[in-house]
């Protein structure tokens, strides 16, 4: 019988045996043996041990411990602590160090980026400390670098790193106390839309306070514009965020999109950018206003120039201090729309409109003015000082000389191109017959004048252009449907009838025969564009066409299917209106400017679609003016006005604000014994019996308005296959711009 050997269980019997037995001593207890316990014992006593094959012979235990020689303990030591750690997940690579959920960062804050890093763009490095105060301070607390994301940082180039710098200034207030906003003014193509989405990237991750900057960024755009930006910021973040742009669907399907946007909350909102057009923001801005936002982005801001449209006050209203407005043709000639955006950007800084005038724009206005005393021009000076140096402070500005670093050459070229016979008639009998100028002599510019020069622009374009108007014996149109050719019908283009069109013709069967480059045709009216595409028709060039009808998403992917090099369009047609601001066509390297538009800026903004970053080929511009007619009066306002332009304004309000009333006579003139009117004008003493000499014959330079023109050209002065071979057709005298010059020392 098997006892149990539990202690309380021997106790008893131990009890009980002294009692029973007295002074008998106990017997000690064994437990009963197994058979196999009895078969090994007897093998032992008979000498043999069985051994399993299968088992390693146990060490002996002793009560002694066993002791290792020192140097192989530390050799020991050292082989553990040299293995590098690894997750004990298979396979496992996903980032190390990042906060686990419920698990407070233990130790000193660090920035997101190593400022120490070579090539690191910081944005904000903290003071530095005495060792007192480093004792004293919370480390909790303790503000930390804020570095761009290294992704970013090695594609800045120096000029845009600066720019970085400078809008992230702006928009903590670093710059200028208790204001939040700022003015990006590059010039087209130096980036600014890679600048400030290295802005946003940087404000929606990171902050001297470790922590993001701000939760939610939102970029208004031209609608032609809003796929751009979203591929954009696709290009340069790779997809490490998921931006929302909206571009089109029902009212209800936006709305939805909107509310769920701003009811987005936390550190890591899954889609902190929206990419809208001022359009759509205007009409859905009460579902924007309900929230807050922690970033603006205005791209093309000369739209905000009215401080009463609609779309200012709408955007104006949104909850955000911050505020960025990128426009590469700022305001400078109209004091109260360069108000309009400065105060957007930064409300206050300027005081109110009432103040603003009084005190900045009334005395520089006189001070301006041909009659204005010593006195009054002193203070207007002093004054305009002052604006300057108050705006300067949330204003950058760059000209595009800096992409002559990286970009290829430009040559930008101004071609006066002689009327035709039937041009030349036409043109004579309308000013005959509509007496245009007799129309001023009231003093007022009627709506009879502006249609006049619509109609003299029109007519230098094409007669087919005035065709129905000469059909219809409109005012100054009587008795012209005589001088067309028999049998004379629009549905066909005829280019001998114009001479710009003439050498359009030439300038594009040369470069489809002799080369593999692209060409851009940019024209202020869609009739031109009508005649492009039937002379595309007629000489079998493949072509798209973009204008104000075409679809918000089937624009881009228009120019992104024009810029694979693949693809066999050789001609991209653009309404300057439409899509002259923004848009990327360094698929062409050739761009003919067909008409010239009151404002230069806008003339500005379409010529630098192809000479951008990403461009690999010389570029060539071609500018294309009727020589002696309305169009030279034009580009020579264009020149005396450039530097004092503003960005978007209407044909009416540029006649009556910089054509005095001689000036606007001049215009309804047609010069036709000159080769270039504004060449003649210039009294350009470079050239000599109309050929040019470098340098000129009295050792100085030309110190006209035209004076960024380095060349002037007769045919034997010309560079250009394309041109040369188009000069005999129609064109009587260039200009032309080397963008490199003054950098790579070309005479």
């Amino acid at each position: 019988q098997r006892r149990s050997l539990a202690p309380s269980q021997l106790a008893k019997r131990k009890a009980g045996d002294e009692d029973e037995e007295g002074e008998e001593e106990e017997e000690d207890w064994h437990p009963p043996t197994s058979r196999k316990r009895q078969k090994a014992a007897s093998e032992t006593e008979s000498g043999e041990c069985y051994r399993s094959p299968f088992r390693k012979p146990l060490a002996q235990l002793t009560n002694r411990p066993h002791c290792l020689d020192s140097s192989q303990h530390e050799a020991f030591i050292r082989s553990i602590l040299s293995k590098p750690f690894k997750v004990p997940i298979p396979n496992y690579k996903g980032p190390l160090g990042l906060r686990s959920l419920g698990v407070k960062r233990a130790g000193v804050r660090s920035p997101l980026h190593d400022p120490f890093e070579e090539g690191a763009l910081v944005l904000y490095e903290p003071p530095v400390l005495s060792a007192h105060d480093q004792l004293k301070i919370d480390k909790d607390k303790a503000p930390v670098h804020v570095v761009v994301d290294p992704i970013l940082s090695r594609v800045l180039r120096p000029h845009q790193r600066e720019g970085v710098k400078f809008l992230w200034d702006c928009v903590t207030s670093r710059r200028i106390p208790g204001s939040h906003g700022c003015i990006m003014a590059d010039e087209m193509g130096l980036g600014k839309t890679l600048q400030c989405i290295t802005l946003m990237w940087t404000l929606l991750r990171q902050s001297p306070d470790c922590k993001p900057e701000i939760e939610k960024a939102v970029v208004v755009s031209p609608s032609s514009l809003v796929r751009n930006w979203y591929n954009e910021v696709e290009k340069w973040l790779g997809g490490r965020i998921q931006p929302l742009a909206i571009d089109g669907g029902s009212k209800e399907e936006i709305d939805r999109k909107l509310v769920g946007f701003m009811n987005q909350r936390g550190l890591r909102v899954p889609s902190p950018i929206l990419i809208i057009s001022y359009e759509t923001f205007r009409l859905h801005a009460e579902v924007l206003q309900k929230g807050s936002v922690g970033l603006v982005i205005c791209d093309e801001g000369h739209r905000l120039k009215n401080s009463e449209n609609q779309t200012y006050q709408a955007l104006n209203s949104l909850n955000t201090p911050r505020r960025v407005l990128i426009s590469g043709t700022p305001i400078q000639n109209d004091l109260l729309e360069y108000f309009s955006l400065v105060h957007f950007v930064n409300s206050g800084i300027l005081g109110t409109a009432q103040e603003f005038k009084r005190h900045f724009e009334m005395p520089i206005l006189k001070g301006r003015d041909a009659d204005a005393s010593e006195a009054e021009r002193h203070k207007g000076e002093e004054r305009l000082k002052e604006l300057i140096s108050i705006v300067n402070r949330c204003l950058i500005r760059r000209t595009s000389d800096i992409l002559s670093k990286y970009l290829p050459v430009k040559i930008e070229q101004v071609v006066c191109c002689r009327l035709t016979p039937l041009q030349t008639e036409l043109y004579k009998n309308f000013l005959k017959q509509a007496k245009p100028v007799e129309e001023l002599k009231e003093g007022k510019i009627s709506v009879s004048s502006l249609s006049s020069i619509t109609s003299l622009k029109k007519l230098c374009n094409h007669p087919a252009l005035i065709y129905d108007k000469c059909v219809e014996e409109e005012e100054g149109f009587m008795g012209a449907l005589d001088l067309f050719p028999a049998g004379y019908s629009t549905k066909s283009v005829e280019p001998q009838l114009s001479g710009k069109m003439l050498v359009l013709d030439y300038i594009l069967a040369v470069t489809k025969s002799t080369s593999n480059d692209k060409v851009v045709l940019v024209s202020n009216y869609t009739q031109t564009l009508d005649l492009f595409e039937k002379l595309c028709r007629n000489r079998r060039y493949l072509y798209v066409r973009l204008d104000g009808t075409m679809s918000i998403k089937k624009r881009a992917k228009i120019v992104e299917r024009f810029n694979s090099p693949s693809s066999p369009e050789f001609i991209f047609m653009l309404s300057s209106k439409a899509g002259g601001c923004g848009l990327n066509l360094i698929g062409a390297n050739r761009l003919v400017m067909f008409d010239p538009d009151w404002n230069p800026a806008n003339d500005e903004q379409a010529m630098a679609r192809v000479w951008r970053d990403g461009q690999k080929k010389m570029c060539y511009i071609y500018r294309l003016l009727s020589t002696g007619t309305i169009e030279e009066k034009i580009f020579q306002r264009q020149t005396h006005k450039k530097a004092l332009s503003s960005c978007v304004v209407d044909e009416e309000q540029d006649v009556e604000r910089h054509f005095s009333l001689g000036e606007l006579k001049e215009l309804f003139t047609l010069n036709e014994t000159t080769t270039s009117d504004t060449h003649d004008k210039i009294k350009c003493r470079r050239c000599v019996n109309g050929h040019q000499v470098r340098p000129p014959p009295d050792g100085s330079d030309c110190t006209s308005d035209l004076s960024q023109w380095h060349h002037c050209a007769d045919k034997r002065g010309l560079q250009d296959s394309v041109l040369r071979a188009a000069w005999d057709a129609a064109v009587t005298f260039t200009f032309h711009h080397h963008s490199h010059e003054e950098q790579r020392g070309i005479p």
